[in-house]
């Protein structure tokens, strides 16, 4: 997984929660147990009535034990993409 992640270091990911939680960053930084350290990030909030609300974050970390997913964003098509207009139900958390 850390060799994955090296490649991603400076890249905008995309990052599920296991808690259910969407969160898009630049990644700086991470540890052996997957600890992220994320910057210029933000939450994406699903909602299957209203657009997507983006939660400002900042500099951020996701401790590993609650990275469910993480990818790569491809920038420009995420730019592209009007977020005002998606519908979608929020994720639920992982039951353990």
């Amino acid at each position: 997984m850390a060799s994955a992640l090296e490649s991603y270091v400076n890249k905008t990911v995309s990052i599920v929660t296991a808690d259910g939680r969407i969160i898009v960053g630049m990644l700086k930084g991470f540890d052996q147990t997957i600890n992220l350290i994320l910057d210029e990030s933000h939450e994406r909030v699903y909602s299957s009535s209203e657009g997507v609300e983006h939660v400002i974050l900042g500099l951020y970390i996701v401790r590993g034990d609650n990275v469910a997913v993480i990818g790569e964003v491809d920038d420009e098509t995420d730019r592209s993409l009007d977020f005002t207009s998606i519908r979608a139900e929020p994720l639920t958390s992982v039951v353990h």
